[in-house]
This record gives structure tokens, C-alpha cells and sequence, in this order.
């Protein structure tokens, strides 16, 4: 029987968080680090995720940064030859890279549509296959999905008009479920995390904009911290989660309670 630390533990392991430069990301990849997790922090500035991985590194784990657009097959698999040299494996894996496009629904640009279906959805779907084949390979893992409470609800358009990120994260709650079922035999664990409103850099004008609107969608009356998410992050990484599979844990303030 383990202890409830020893459940918690991610000492040795290896995580690989896409979009881990900055925000949602590199909030979870710290978390991780902290549980004792080596990182990988990926996305498509490489300069900016070499000066994110200094912070983690500091932490006292082992930290790769690499440039990956995970909407590109051919950089994907790439990045999985890097981790592979590095370390040899990979057990854990985030899916956190994705963007938002906010128009309304008849102005939606075509191309700015593909292009957030192309990163959130194809993304997601690229690195769970070619990082999953080197977890069927081992018979373990952990992938965790970003999605978001957009992907289980409509949105007023005054707090979030954009139908394409919407639309993608609906998808990535779906596809979380469905890998769940058909990998769960290989021992590989899927799951999403779906956040509700986090303040972050590329946010704060929308926030202030519309601070009145967004919190009232927040039972809590507030936005998500700096710390909100690393818990969740930890939890589904770790052996704390081993008979959880297929599910979307919303870290919302309450906003899917009402």
C-alpha cells in the first residue's frame, strides 16, 4: 500500500508540456517539476521556452526546450526523437498548446478557423499519436488534455466570442473520451483538465474590458491564479490517478455548477 505522498510522487518520471513557455503551461510544468517530474516544455518559440526552462530548472530536475508547432507532423515526431535521446521515454504528456481567434460567428474568417482547428484539435491529436506509440511500446502513461469550460457550454459572446476555440475544445473534451476507451487496455490513462477563466498576459485587456461580465460567470468572483492549476496537472499525472480514465475535470471557480 503506497502513502498518499508516494501516490503524489513524480520523481524520475518525464513530462512533456506542450505550449509550456508561458501561462497554463508553464504553470503545470512547474507544478510538475515541483512533484520531482524531468520537463520538456515545447513550443513554437524556442527562445522563449530556453528562458522558461532556466525557472525550472532551478527547481532541481532535468529540463529539455525545444521549438515544436504541433501542427506539423514532421516537428512532432521531431520533437519525440529528442525527448527519446534525452531520456530515453516519456510518461506523462500534456497537451496544453492552443490558441483563440474571437469574431463572431457570421465574420469568422475562414483561415483563422483552419488555423485553431489546425493547432487545438490536430495538435492535440498528433502528439497523443506519435508520444502514445512510445507509451503503448512501455504499457504505461499519462496524456492530459487541455480543454476548457468553452468546450462543454455555450458562451455568451459579450465574456467569449469565439466559436472556432469553442468548437475545438468541445472536440478535444470528445477525443479525450474516446482515446480513454480505446488505449485503456495498453494501460494508458486519458484525461482532460477543463479551465474556466485564467488570467494571463494575452487576456488582460479582454479582463478589463469586461471584468463586470466575465466574474459573474464565476461563483468564486474570481480569476484563476498562478497556482490554481497545478494541483489538477499533478493529480492526473501521477499513481493518485491510476483508476481515473476518460474524464474532464473542470478547475472553474464553479462556473459549470450554474
Amino acid at each position: 500500500m503506497a502513502t498518499i505522498r508516494e501516490l503524489f510522487d513524480l520523481t524520475g518520471r518525464v513530462s512533456v508540456i506542450t505550449g509550456g513557455s508561458a501561462g497554463l503551461g508553464l504553470q503545470m510544468a512547474r507544478g510538475l517539476a515541483e512533484a520531482g517530474s524531468h520537463i520538456v516544455i515545447c513550443a513554437r518559440n524556442a527562445e522563449r521556452c530556453e528562458q522558461a526552462a532556466e525557472g525550472l530548472r532551478a527547481i532541481g530536475v532535468e529540463v529539455l526546450a525545444a521549438g515544436c508547432d504541433v501542427s506539423q507532423l514532421n516537428e512532432v515526431e521531431h520533437l519525440k526523437d529528442e525527448v527519446m535521446a534525452r531520456f530515453g521515454r516519456v510518461d506523462v504528456l500534456i497537451n496544453n498548446a492552443g490558441r483563440a481567434w474571437f469574431a463572431a460567428p457570421e465574420e469568422m474568417p475562414l483561415d483563422r478557423w483552419q488555423y485553431v482547428i489546425d493547432l487545438n484539435v490536430t495538435g492535440t491529436f498528433l502528439c497523443s499519436q506519435i508520444f502514445g506509440r512510445e507509451m503503448i511500446r512501455r504499457k504505461r502513461g499519462k496524456i492530459i488534455n487541455i480543454a476548457s469550460v468553452s468546450g462543454l457550454r455555450g458562451k455568451d459572446p459579450s465574456v467569449h466570442n469565439s466559436i472556432a476555440y469553442n468548437t475545438t475544445k468541445g472536440a478535444v473534451v470528445n477525443m479525450t473520451r474516446d482515446l480513454a476507451v480505446k488505449w485503456a487496455h495498453h494501460n494508458i490513462l486519458v484525461n482532460a483538465i477543463a479551465p474556466g477563466f485564467f488570467l494571463a498576459s494575452r487576456n488582460r485587456g479582454r479582463y478589463e474590458e469586461r471584468k463586470e461580465h466575465i466574474l459573474g460567470e464565476i461563483p468564486l468572483a474570481r480569476p484563476g491564479g498562478e497556482d490554481d492549476l497545478k494541483g489538477a496537472a499533478v493529480y492526473l499525472a501521477s499513481d493518485a490517478s491510476n483508476f481515473v480514465t476518460g474524464t474532464i475535470l473542470s478547475v472553474d471557480g464553479g462556473t459549470t455548477a450554474w
